[in-house]
């Protein structure tokens, strides 16, 4: 089954590219290394959520953000090479914008994570960091980025 059969499957589509805040491109391809950059859990231009995880956000909505961003970095690779030619994805990042005193970064990035898994079955196991920070672009509550490997 492809990936965006297995995407339709769960109900799930890809949105639309978001475009860069800054000085960057969404993703960029280095061998049979596809890096995305941080996405951050926007759909339709909107932030999920903002604020600290802990205070403004709760850790399950944070979570559900993080599945956004997961989304979103799908989007971007996608964009450039085919979802349909990942292999394996190879490790995400997650930045959890943390109140004082939070410390449940992994179970928010789990929101990217189990997606990835959903997703890609075996192939969606990964490598992975989640770290609280004091702050995120645009008071965002969680960023991710992953490297995947293609064909």
């Amino acid at each position: 089954m492809s990936v965006k059969d297995r995407l339709a499957e769960l109900g799930l589509e890809l949105p639309t590219v978001v475009a860069p805040l800054a000085a960057y491109v969404p993703a960029v391809r280095t061998g049979n290394l596809v890096y995305t950059s941080g996405q951050l859990p926007l759909a339709d231009g909107e932030l999920s959520s903002v604020g600290k995880v802990g205070t403004a956000v709760s850790p399950e909505d944070a979570k559900t953000a993080a599945r956004i961003c997961a989304l979103n970095a799908l989007a971007a690779i996608d964009a450039l090479v085919g979802i349909d030619s990942v292999t394996r994805v190879v490790k995400v990042v997650g930045f959890v914008a943390s109140a004082p005193g939070f410390t449940g970064q992994p179970g928010v990035v789990n929101g990217a994570s189990q997606l990835l898994g959903e997703v890609f079955g075996d192939a969606g196991s990964h490598a992975r960091s989640a770290v609280g920070v004091a702050e995120l672009p645009l008071d965002a509550p969680v960023e991710v980025e992953l490297i995947v490997e293609v064909a």
